[in-house]
């Protein structure tokens, strides 16, 4: 069964995940990742104390984070369960995939989903939409009804975005879980120096990145 990380890897760039996989040393995330991601429980601590919103990992100003952050309440629907879940780090185990769910919301089921980097101007990012698609449809296995939408958290920066499992954002799920399925050897390279950069396995993987200036 694959994982949910497995997935979203496989939409980002499946020539990762291929060396991922074969990395006997692969670690679970940094320490200041973990920082980030626990900002999504501390939401009104954030909102009320200077001086903990000060010392905070976030990637605004004090003013601009709790606007931000306002506004991401105000357009929650179930904001008291959302900022102090009553469930947190689920394991949850479907029909293809399994992994941890973040937070759980209850009536209507949704699992929430913690992303530490930038958020996109609108919606979520690609392989963050297969990841989101990926535990919603492992919650629904387990609670045998649908779970029709997903949330995204972006901590650092005070967003907070439902999203509808359409139609579409089901395609590209499944699209990732047959590459992830189908990872035997080495994929061909992607032609995005931009993701090439950051990767650990760059140097195995053997990609070149060039700069725009080496280009023209």
């Amino acid at each position: 069964m694959e994982t949910f990380r497995d997935v979203e890897t496989a939409a980002y760039c499946p020539r990762k995940l291929y060396y991922r996989r074969r990395d006997p040393e692969a670690s679970d995330p940094p320490s200041e990742v973990a920082a980030v991601r626990e900002l999504a429980f501390r939401y009104e601590e954030l909102m009320a104390d200077d001086a903990a919103l000060s010392a905070a990992p976030t990637a605004l100003t004090p003013t601009q984070y709790r606007s931000r952050l306002g506004r991401s309440r105000a357009r929650c629907d179930d904001w008291d369960a959302l900022a102090s879940p009553p469930r947190r780090d689920v394991h949850l185990a479907g029909r293809e995939c399994r992994g941890v769910a973040h937070k759980v919301l209850e009536d209507p089921p949704r699992p929430s989903l913690v992303f530490t980097g930038d958020p996109p101007t609108n919606g979520v990012w690609e392989p963050q939409t297969v990841r989101l698609v990926a535990a919603a449809k492992a919650l629904a296995w387990e609670r045998e009804r649908p779970v029709e939408t997903a949330i995204a958290e972006y901590p650092a920066h005070g967003v907070v975005r439902e999203i509808p499992l359409t139609t579409r954002r089901k395609a590209t799920y499944r699209s990732a879980l047959r590459t992830a399925r189908a990872i035997d050897g080495p994929p061909a390279r992607i032609d995005n120096d931009a993701k090439c950069s950051p990767c650990d396995y760059r140097e195995e993987c053997g990609v070149q990145t060039r700069s725009l200036r080496s280009l023209l």
